[in-house]
């Protein structure tokens, strides 16, 4: 299960904020040097400005270049189109080059107001523009927009780097940084500390020389990472597993069955059954189908998609990727892309993270084993004569769960409804925190199938707008995440309020019935509206620290919280009811399920645990000679110890996390954070799961300070102390007993 976010960090500018959106490196950029002379600099930037008030004055029908004539400044979906985007963007960068300049021609000396805060408020039109733009390329995207993608990130990426590499920029934020800050709040020190940190980290104290060398590298990583994930989307798209004997569906749900129906007529295959490798498809085949050549035949086409020697094989783009990475960070300084990455998080440094990761892995890996044992005997005793493998793991662990726990996913689905699970989301939300919400058809969306509410605080002032996309589409990259197309900020008195999305894959409803979820999708839903709590309920001065614009390895810790509320039998007997009787699910069912919540759990830590090491052994390489990516791949999970009988959850050639978005040496966190997860959900076990006095807590210390102070402190302030591994290790069943 993809569990993704995007925390946007400080140095306002919109250029950081359009990369990070777009999924590119934490550096990328074209070679073009505006930091040499005043004067060329100045004319330069009075050029730009020029251009881009005469582009604006002229196009008075792109609607990026007037307020939103919409309720809540809602983005005006239907009117933008794709010929908008190239010029209003370039119309931004001119004019942020403009803001920038201005605070460099300042003639009175640097301070907090003129300079940090100046440069935390320019910027706004790139940020409106590239907040519709790459939120779009990933939850609706179409070959215009990965067109204009292309085009757009180096543009993009110059401009970062003309404001991180601008030498007279950065000594105005250095006098800053060492001036007395005794009377600045948290926040500001805060902003202070991460801008200082941007410029260093982006290459500020090198040589010219070496500045161009970084724009360099820079420009060339962005380019890999958008090669990187156009190759993945092409190949997951392309492969399809067309069935036409109805006796190789033996085992699948009808559900399953109905939906590959339509994925056939879809894709041109009518009166036959499609299947392919989005996660709402192979996952129910890999679980049911009694056809074992089959399920090899797609679980094969999963695991090796984007390594197949084709114009979509992504192993020479990712060794090189892992390579300039390498580069990039000795030049800034660094040992390797994961001590670069790693200082900024709160595990610091990768020697930490393998620590951690050390704690965990024998007891997982001790478990996987043990299960594997059980599989085969279970296939022994059947009289197959076969050793279990990869792709037989979800068919037989299922087999099993159903043995010892009479379980199985698909009796939990008449229960789930996204409807109800929907209505389940709300009314924890209203329980902890006296959110309400009010749906709305008439708001501006960017495809029919988003739906949109209102949601008011619990004095019944407006808050938020939340939309959800829910469905998968091809149009979709797979996964569940949560991001906003508006931050919230509170300036001068004026509280901007949060515009947020979560977008997921589920299947589509098929005939009469609704969408129905398992246990495990409805789980998922819970966690992304946990990361849309953070982001509406946030409460801060600047827009660069609201909401999830925290350290990757803590984002998704409210989030993890969130799940915890789905389990309790207060809230599940408010929403989990049967969509066609309305019947309460049964309380063995729910016995059942928190039974076999342990079950399994080897696999699904090794997997996890598997991929983590893989990313943190391509980040922590200090060669920058390209490596031969597939016996590199074969080597880490060799010296790891990984059974043959997993995979890594993500394998390197479709890895988007590290390779084409922003996780690179950082796909530990959602370990990391499922440690700060279960140790704070022991505090509402231990008052209460509704308990008012540690809501507010969480609420007030965590979920709307965003980035505003250090993370660790923020959550020592709330738990009263550091988060401690043995609640994790125990919800996972891997304390030694």
């Amino acid at each position: 299960m993809i569990k993704n976010t995007l925390g946007i960090k400080p140095l306002a500018s919109a250029i950081t904020l359009a990369l990070m959106l777009g999924g590119l490196s934490s550096c990328s950029s074209a070679s073009l040097d505006t930091s040499a002379s005043s004067n060329a600099s100045s004319n330069s930037i009075s050029q730009s400005e020029q251009s881009a008030q005469n582009v604006m004055a002229q196009d008075t029908n792109n609607p990026f270049f007037k307020p939103y004539d919409t309720f809540a400044g809602m983005p005006d979906f239907a009117k933008i189109k794709p010929e908008h985007y190239l010029p209003a963007f370039k119309a931004g960068i001119a004019e942020q080059k403009s803001e920038i300049q201005a605070i460099i021609d300042n003639p009175k000396a640097p301070t907090f107001a003129n300079t940090i805060e100046a440069m935390e408020f320019s910027g706004k039109l790139t940020s409106k523009i590239a907040r519709v733009f790459y939120n779009l390329t990933s939850a609706d995207t179409n070959d215009e927009l990965r067109a204009i993608s292309k085009e757009v990130a180096p543009l993009l990426s110059a401009a970062r780097d003309d404001i991180r590499l601008n030498d007279k920029l950065f000594q105005r934020v250095k006098t800053v940084y060492q001036q007395d800050k005794s009377g600045l709040t948290v926040a500001q020190q805060k902003l202070l500390e991460d801008t200082y940190k941007s410029f260093t980290r982006g290459g500020a104290n090198l040589n010219d020389a070496d500045k161009l060398k970084l724009r360099a590298l820079n420009e060339e990583l962005g380019k890999l990472s958008l090669a990187f994930g156009d190759n993945l989307l092409a190949e997951t798209n392309a492969f399809e597993l067309v069935i036409d004997n109805e006796q190789d569906l033996s085992g699948l749900p009808q559900d399953v069955i109905n939906s590959a129906a339509q994925t056939a007529v879809k894709r041109g295959h009518p009166g036959k059954w499609v299947f392919t490798t989005h996660r709402p498809s192979i996952t129910p085949f890999l679980t049911y189908a009694d056809n074992r050549e089959l399920r090899e035949k797609i679980y094969k086409g999963y695991i090796e998609r984007a390594n197949n020697n084709n114009a979509n094989d992504n192993k020479q783009i990712l060794a090189k990727e892992a390579a300039l990475r390498a580069e990039r960070a000795q030049l800034l300084g660094y040992p390797s892309h994961a001590h670069y990455v790693l200082e900024e998080r709160t595990a610091k440094t990768p020697e930490n993270v393998y620590k951690l990761l050390d704690r965990v892995w024998p007891a997982a890996l001790n478990q996987a084993r043990a299960e594997v044992a059980q599989m085969q005997k279970l296939i022994d005793s059947e009289g197959g004569n076969f050793k279990l493998a990869a792709w037989d793991w979800w068919y037989y662990s299922d087999k099993i769960r159903v043995a010892k726990y009479s379980f199985n996913e698909q009796q939990t689905r008449p229960y789930f409804s996204l409807e109800n699970t929907l209505k389940g989301v709300f009314y924890t939300a209203n329980r902890l925190y006296g959110i309400t919400v009010k749906e709305r058809t008439d708001l501006p969306k960017y495809n029919d199938e988003v739906r949109t509410w209102e949601v008011y605080d619990k004095d019944g002032k407006l808050m938020a707008i939340f939309m959800g996309d829910y469905y998968v589409r091809d149009s979709k990259r797979g996964g569940a995440w949560n991001n906003s197309y508006r931050p919230q900020s509170h300036i001068e008195g004026v509280n901007t309020i949060p515009i947020v999305v979560n977008v997921l894959n589920y299947p589509r409803p098929t005939g009469d019935e609704p969408a129905l979820l398992t246990f495990d999708e409805a789980s998922t839903l819970f966690h992304e509206f946990g990361h849309a709590l953070h982001t509406m309920l946030s409460d801060v001065e600047y827009a660069s620290q609201a909401g999830t614009s925290v350290p990757r390895d803590y984002v998704e810790f409210p989030s993890q919280v969130m799940e915890n509320w789905m389990t309790q039998p207060e809230v599940l007997s408010h929403f989990a009811k049967h969509y066609q009787t309305g019947e309460v699910i049964p309380q063995a069912l729910v016995d059942k399920i928190r039974a076999a919540s342990q079950f399994n759990q080897g696999f699904a830590t090794v997997e996890y645990m598997a991929a983590t090491k893989l990313d943190l052994d391509w980040h922590s390489l200090s060669d920058t000679t390209p490596k031969d990516a597939a016996k590199f791949e074969a080597e880490s999970l060799s010296n790891m110890g990984l059974i043959e009988e997993i995979a890594p959850r993500y394998r390197s050639t479709y890895f988007s996390h590290i390779f084409a978005g922003g996780y690179s040496a950082g796909y530990y966190s959602y370990l990391w954070s499922d440690i700060l997860g279960a140790d704070a959900f022991e505090a509402f076990k231990e008052n209460g799961i509704f308990d008012k006095a540690t809501a507010d807590a969480f609420k007030n210390n965590v979920l709307s300070q965003g980035g505003s102070d250090d993370p660790m402190l923020l959550y020592k302030r709330f738990r009263g102390k550091e988060a401690g591994i043995e609640p994790l290790l125990r919800s996972r069943g891997l304390l030694a007993k």
